[in-house]
């Protein structure tokens, strides 16, 4: 049996990308690091359902056509994130998210 027709392979790497990404997101200072963080945990998700379809779905296509969403879904999710970041950043000249929570009277 080869080691990637296993699927514990594929379910370990999406969880250890999952837990950077959660990490990245407590951790991270700035809004470009929450989003890099973000799309970890998006790709997390997408491996999780690319492996789960290839060994136990009956239509494999299905994980594929769920993962197409995932990518859409973040493609969305950086052009709208990136705007605000260059609006926030015009108005306040940063991007460090604390000094963002701070300016709120």
């Amino acid at each position: 049996m080869n080691l990637y027709d296993r699927p514990e392979i594929y379910l370990v790497l999406a969880a250890f990308l999952f837990a950077t990404g959660v990490y990245g997101l407590i951790r991270r200072r700035t809004i470009i690091g929450m989003l890099i963080a973000g799309e970890l945990i998006f790709a997390a998700a997408s491996l999780n359902f690319m492996a789960l379809s290839h060994f136990a779905a009956p239509d494999p296509a299905a994980g594929q056509i769920f993962v197409l969403f995932i990518m859409g879904l973040a493609a969305a999710e950086v052009a709208i994130v990136l705007s605000i970041v260059i609006a926030v950043y015009r108005n306040y000249s940063t991007i460090q998210a604390e000094e963002l929570a701070e300016l709120q009277g």
